[in-house]
């Protein structure tokens, strides 16, 4: 673990004192203690407005026209691997608020696996991860895992567009820039999805979402959209 963590500090700046992970985990942690300037569009009511919009239909839209081929991928789950359909895990949303993401179940456990070794998977994704099962395989090259990932935008606790969701470990990786991962709402495609995904390291992975937070716009997240169609038929850096 201190030879993971030595990594990451090696290429971000982890003097941000604004992090508690206390306050993370309790819920309690706001985007506006990190002194997020007002301007910024995604933190602006009448633009969040806008954006939920779009996610409310858009998010519906998707209900209806996956309910299908999600009752297939339950059955494919449930008849190939031992254990639930649905997996779970709490994720940090925005402001710092916990919440919980629903995936298609895509791993199986690894016994004695240490902490260090599961941290290392999950920001590390050129690596093969030993955990995946072969249907979750095909599912994560497809990213059919995380269609359930729809109800989480319908909830409000996830966006069409925005960072991809971490675990509370990860937040501090984002070091000075965590504060403008903690100013959006995660999304279920982003800017990291479409640049290459599991071939980006997570230094760029930051770098990414940063510009995405500083950038925002209707229009990139209809762009990222559109592009979210290619990268996926295309199973760009999909693991």
């Amino acid at each position: 673990m201190r030879e993971l963590d030595t990594t990451f500090q090696s290429k971000f700046d982890l003097g941000f004192s604004g992090f508690d992970g206390n306050a993370v985990l309790s819920g309690e942690l706001y985007a506006s203690e990190f002194g997020l300037p007002i301007e910024l569009r995604a933190y602006s009511g009448i633009w969040l407005a806008f954006k939920r919009a779009i996610d409310l239909a858009g998010s519906l839209l998707m209900i209806a026209a996956g309910l299908i081929p999600g009752l297939l991928i339950a059955a494919a789950v449930a008849l190939t691997s031992g254990g639930p359909v649905f997996y779970r895990e709490e994720r940090i949303g925005r402001g710092g608020r916990p919440f919980c993401i629903w995936k298609f179940r895509s791993m199986r456990n690894v016994r004695n696996a240490s902490t260090g070794n599961l941290l290392q998977w999950r920001v590390n994704k050129k690596g093969r991860d030993p955990r995946i099962t072969a249907v979750g395989g095909f599912l994560r090259r497809w990213s059919l895992d995380e269609l359930p990932q729809v109800l989480n935008v319908l909830r409000g606790e996830m966006s069409l567009v925005g960072p991809r969701p971490v675990v509370a470990a990860e937040v501090p990786f984002y070091g000075h820039l965590q504060h403008l991962y903690l100013a959006a709402k995660p999304g279920l495609s982003g800017l990291w999805q479409v640049s290459g995904r599991s071939d980006v390291d997570f230094a760029r992975r930051a770098s990414l979402d940063a510009y995405y937070v500083r950038n925002w716009s209707l229009f990139s997240d209809l762009r990222i959209l559109v592009r979210t169609v290619p990268a996926v038929l295309g199973r760009v850096g999909a693991r």
